[in-house]
């Protein structure tokens, strides 16, 4: 990789709560193809994460160090469930971005309980190349999920 990875990961950290975690949807920029984009660029560092859609959505986020490409993930989700106010899910979903560690920065924690809801993050993982899953239960039914991939970009 071009850099060092634990600075990498303190970036994304960093990045990631600052951006979707803080702001959520309306937040982010909005380009001429409908695309929907943050940005945080940190000394040499620059995340971008765009993506399409609200429910289903698809999106990819990449990091660049002094302008090269490094690291990227795509992902793509859903809410699940008719019966639930997917404002209310993306709402936790937000908690639990905000609560994202160097130790595994591509989504949220590996377990989140607040009330009624309950985040999950499993993830086949390095920094380098990753995958994964993110799920939302609401009264102990599954209400949305996600599947990501990543890794270096040489």
């Amino acid at each position: 990789m071009n850099t060092n990875k634990t600075k990498l990961k303190d970036f994304l950290v960093i990045a990631k709560k600052a951006t979707y975690a803080t702001s959520g949807e309306g937040g982010e920029r909005r380009l001429k193809d409908g695309t929907k984009e943050f940005v945080f660029t940190k000394g040499p560092y620059t995340y971008r994460d765009r993506y399409f859609g609200s429910n289903p959505f698809i999106g990819q986020e990449i990091v660049f160090y002094k302008l090269k490409p490094v690291w990227g993930m795509n992902y793509a989700g859903r809410v699940t469930a008719h019966n639930v106010n997917s404002h209310e899910v993306y709402l936790f979903l937000k908690k639990a971005l905000q609560k994202v560690t160097k130790q595994n920065p591509y989504r949220g924690p590996k377990r989140l309980v607040f009330g009624q809801w309950k985040y999950s993050c499993t993830i086949k993982e390095s920094v380098n190349d990753f995958s994964g899953r993110e799920d939302i239960y609401w009264r102990r039914k599954k209400v949305y999920e996600l599947l990501f991939h990543g890794g270096e970009i040489k």
